[in-house]
């Protein structure tokens, strides 16, 4: 029942901002400024059958993704060996607050010199990931019962069991959060750089198009196709994610 009236409500802030929207692009009147949200809706239904459509969001979602996963694992395992070893916090203490601190357009611009556009908004979605990973697994590690610690240090249990049954369900939910706040990130960092650094076949090129030609309908198209994306991969991802802890547990 609960669940039902949260989807009504939410349902109701949609159409309520979706009015919104109509009304200020109806008192405004200036389609190259704003455009109306039926005629997004419009040029959304043609871009779907256009030729470069599906290739141009594979090419962006490839690589946003693979940056995304590729600062998971690396933030989870170097996480946990920080929470191990306290000289490998201490020596990325730095690099992580470099990481953390640094806007990205300055990332974007720097690795610009480096690397090639097209392999780009791997790096920048894999630097906004890993310090936002890191950070909550390695909180989540040191905020576990230090009893149960002391217990496993009498029963000399191995670190390979205390990772799985006393770490792991203190760490859950830092890493979910971790998970869910780096999804989003990862999406606006990567297509931020896709727009900086211009691929061929990217979104980017897309938004970058439309912003050079005034196409404000296009513009708020792709916006739209980065959103429903960037959500519909973060729910899928989220569920899998809740199964796995799921299944971890019943072992």
């Amino acid at each position: 029942m609960m669940k039902k009236r949260q989807i009504l409500e939410r349902a109701g802030a949609v159409f309520f901002a979706l009015a919104l929207w109509q009304a200020a692009a109806m008192l405004l009147n200036q389609r190259i400024l704003l455009v109306t949200p039926v005629s997004v809706v419009r040029r959304l239904g043609t871009l779907l059958f256009e030729s470069g459509f599906w290739s141009t969001v594979g090419f962006s979602f490839l690589r946003i993704e693979a940056g995304f996963f590729l600062g998971l694992f690396i933030g989870t395992v170097l996480a946990v060996c920080s929470a191990r070893f306290h000289l490998i916090e201490t020596m990325l203490w730095p690099f992580m607050t470099v990481a953390k601190t640094v806007p990205v357009a300055s990332f974007i611009i720097i690795c610009l010199i480096w690397l090639d556009a097209s392999s780009l908004s791997v790096f920048i979605s894999f630097l906004m990931v890993f310090p936002i990973v890191y950070f909550n697994v390695l909180q989540g590690m040191k905020s576990t019962d230090r009893s149960m610690l002391q217990m496993a240090d009498i029963f000399r249990v191995s670190y390979k069991r205390r990772l799985f049954y006393i770490y792991m369900p203190q760490v859950r939910p830092f890493f979910t959060s971790a998970c869910a706040a780096a999804l989003g990130i990862s999406w606006k960092a990567g297509i931020a750089a896709e727009v900086i650094g211009i691929p061929n076949g990217s979104i980017g090129e897309r938004l970058y198009e439309a912003k050079i030609y005034l196409n404000t309908a296009d513009l708020l198209a792709w916006t739209v196709v980065i959103v429903l994306i960037s959500v519909a991969f973060e729910k899928l991802f989220m569920k899998l994610i809740q199964r796995c802890f799921a299944g971890l547990e019943r072992l």
